[in-house]
């Protein structure tokens, strides 16, 4: 077993099989039901629909709003520009598959990662086990979307013929960087470079700049998240994020994922929209009211409505990733919780404790059972590729990625 693994995954150039020094890509494939694609795509596309609509409605609400939602005071400002006809280009939504449906635990709008993985490795593991892959074709629609999204983020900046675009990570992270190179790949983009984010300079009110001094039209973060990116300041002091953040607000540089996909971001929001919920308001229609009430979770900015209840919850930071700083609680006690907590600062938000289903998984070390967590990419607005992270209760950075495939051979 461990020895088809490694020979496996070798073959797949410059892909992170282990993160960590640990297994993170199990050689192994989850056989789906006939129907379960289809329920994810399904409720990824009507989850995305109440999003949108939500932040049409935030973006016009007052700064104390915004504030009261979690975004740091410096986002504000520029938390309105709409240079895209969606709201983001990448985003992944996480479900959990309950005896009540699917539910969603959470939306990263921003900077989701999970990318390679489902759109081209998963492919590769199905060939492997004679599965039918359900992400197929999924990799030509993402390439297009990419493209899609760079012409109208140069549209929006009055840009003409081929826009110097650049795609931009943390050199040393295997897994930012290899996405970012994975993407560019994709996207097929005339003269697309990669540029490491501390080879790129800012010049204030002029423009960014790659390492040779050519102007960047448009830059592709997309695993750096603009949380981070606007409280980044140069050993100098400079305030590089919020220099990068003027220059695209006055569109000096294009960036990608767009602001709109941050205002989605914050796990505030799912709080807002079940608030809004709860009291039948009428901005949601009633099959929106079906929709939050088939795969929302009760979330709230206080944790009283659990306590009341005894019920057990989930504390977890309106901006926070990979299980850090999240809790288990009952009673306003904790159960238990991560050994990380860097996301502390962050404003909280308390859901409805909800049990990951278990499976069993084969690893190198052999066979285990682990929790699963379906991650599903919504791409300029379409239901994309989907897939499984294996791992404890509460998904972490040491979780497994799990291969899934439909029943029936290939030919």
């Amino acid at each position: 077993m461990e020895a088809k693994r490694e020979l496996f995954y070798k073959a797949i150039p410059a892909f992170w099989d282990r993160l960590y020094g640990m297994e993170y890509a199990l050689y192994d494939c989850l056989v789906l039901k006939e129907d379960e694609a289809d329920d994810i795509r399904q409720a990824t596309q009507n989850v995305y629909s109440i999003y949108k609509k939500m932040n049409e409605m935030i973006r016009n609400a007052p700064d104390e709003t915004l504030l009261d939602l979690g975004f740091p005071a410096s986002a504000v400002s520029y938390l309105r520009m709409t240079p895209l006809p969606y709201e983001t280009v990448i985003g992944r939504f996480d479900f959990v598959r309950t005896d009540q449906g699917l539910k969603m635990i959470e939306f990263n709008s921003d900077t989701p990662t999970f990318i390679r993985e489902l759109f081209e490795v998963n492919g590769l593991v199905c060939s492997e086990f004679g599965s039918i892959n359900p992400n197929v074709e999924e990799e030509i629609y993402l390439g297009k979307a990419l493209r899609n999204s760079v012409y109208h983020c140069a549209q929006a900046n009055g840009l003409s013929g081929h826009p110097n675009v650049v795609f931009t990570a943390h050199e040393e992270d295997i897994e930012d960087r290899e996405t970012m190179l994975y993407l560019m790949k994709l996207s097929q983009i005339k003269g697309a470079i990669f540029v490491p984010l501390n080879q790129l300079q800012i010049k204030a009110g002029e423009g960014v700049y790659d390492f040779a001094g050519n102007k960047i039209d448009i830059l592709y973060r997309h695993t750096y998240p603009l949380e981070a990116l606007l409280a980044d300041v140069a050993d100098d002091q400079f305030p590089i994020g919020i220099e990068f953040m003027k220059l695209v607000s006055t569109r000096k540089v294009g960036m990608l994922n767009p602001a709109s996909a941050f205002l989605m971001q914050s796990k505030a929001v799912m709080a807002a929209i079940w608030g809004m919920h709860e009291h039948h308001h009428s901005f949601f229609t009633g099959s929106e009211h079906e929709i939050i009430a088939r795969y929302f979770l009760p979330t709230y900015l206080d944790e009283e409505p659990f306590i009341e209840k005894g019920d057990r919850y989930v504390s977890k930071p309106v901006f926070g990733r990979e299980g850090d700083t999240v809790e288990v609680k009952q009673n306003g006690a904790t159960l238990f919780s991560q050994k990380e907590h860097t996301y502390d600062h962050y404003v909280k938000v308390f859901q409805k404790y909800v049990d990951l289903p278990v499976a069993t998984i084969q690893t190198e070390k052999g066979a285990t059972d682990a929790h699963l967590l379906i991650g599903s990419f919504i791409i300029n607005e379409k239901a994309s590729a989907f897939g499984f992270r294996a791992g404890a209760q509460i998904t972490d950075n040491l979780s497994y990625f799990l291969p899934c495939g439909m029943k029936g051979a290939i030919e």
